[in-house]
This record gives C-alpha cells, structure tokens and sequence, in this order.
C-alpha cells in the first residue's frame, strides 16, 4: 500500500505592521513574514502598514476579514503592555474561537530567548469566522519565531499530526 503526502496548498495571507513610525522601507518584520511565507509558496494577499490607532486597526481588519480571498492576516506590533499596544485588544474582540496554544507556545519558545521579559508579550491567535487572526510583536526575531516554530507548521497541509489548513474548508460548519 502507497500513502502520498498531501499536495501543498498555498494559502492567501494578508501581512499588517502596526507601528506608528514604519515605512515600507523600514519595516524589516513585515518584510521577513512576507519572504517566509512566499518562500514556503503561500501568497501574499497584500501588505498594509497602518498606525497604532484602534479605529484603523478595526478597519483594516474587518476589511480583511470580510475578504473572502484573505484566509489569514498576519499582524506584527502592538502586542506588548503599553498604552499604545491595541492590536490584539482589537483582534481578540473578532475571535470567534481563540486559539489559545499560540500565545502560550509561542512565550514558551521566546523565553529560550529573552527570558522572563516574554511576560510582556501578548502575542495571540484566534480564528474570526473563517480568517485566521494572528499577532506578533514587532521585533524580527519575534515574527521569525512566530513563524518558523509554529505559523510555518501550522500552515503547511503536510505537518503531522495536524495543522490549520486541513481544516480551514470546516471552518463554517
């Protein structure tokens, strides 16, 4: 008897920088999310940079989520503790069912890194009806931990036992 492996299936994945001072020129984590995930042949919906605003994050991720094309949207910035950090007081108000292991797994492997400060991070992950809502602090050691330890095995139909696209056609039962 054969087994075959799963056919790898791109996924649609929308990157957002929250930060109040970054440029497309100088946002160094959005452009290493989008060259991980073109490199493992996910494509990029598209790329915004916005303020750390409520409103525009509000905005900017409802549009997105009401995108039948944009299956995850990625955000980096505005995960830690100060008066200005709103992106996941924003995006946990969309969860629809929080996907608590992210934060907890991705503390757990940043404290190998930065110890006890992973205490400030409130890097989250939720599903909103059918998009996949994750956050990731701004640095880029962040978003490549974020990445490389758990998003890029949990976005590639081959990871075993499981992983989030196998289920992403159930997500509307």
């Amino acid at each position: 008897m054969t087994t075959t492996e799963p056919t790898p299936r791109p996924v649609r994945i929308a990157v957002l920088t929250v930060s109040d001072t970054r440029t497309e020129e100088t946002d160094r984590s959005g452009a290493f999310l989008i060259e991980r995930l073109t490199s493992a042949g996910h494509v990029l919906h598209s790329r915004r940079i916005i303020p750390d605003e409520v409103d525009v994050i509000e905005e900017t991720v409802t549009t997105l989520m009401a995108d039948p094309s944009c299956e995850v949207v990625l955000t980096t910035g505005g995960t830690g503790i100060t008066g200005r950090d709103v992106t996941v007081d924003v995006l946990e108000r969309h969860y629809t069912k929080p996907i608590v292991g992210f934060g907890e797994l991705f503390r757990q492997l940043s404290y190998a890194d930065i110890g006890a400060s992973t205490i400030q991070s409130r890097a989250s992950g939720g599903l909103a009806g059918t998009t996949l809502l994750f956050a990731l602090p701004g640095s880029t050691g962040a978003c490549a931990l974020g990445w490389d330890a758990i998003l890029s095995h949990q976005l590639d139909v081959r990871s075993k036992p499981c992983n989030l696209v196998a289920l992403m056609n159930r997500f509307d039962e």
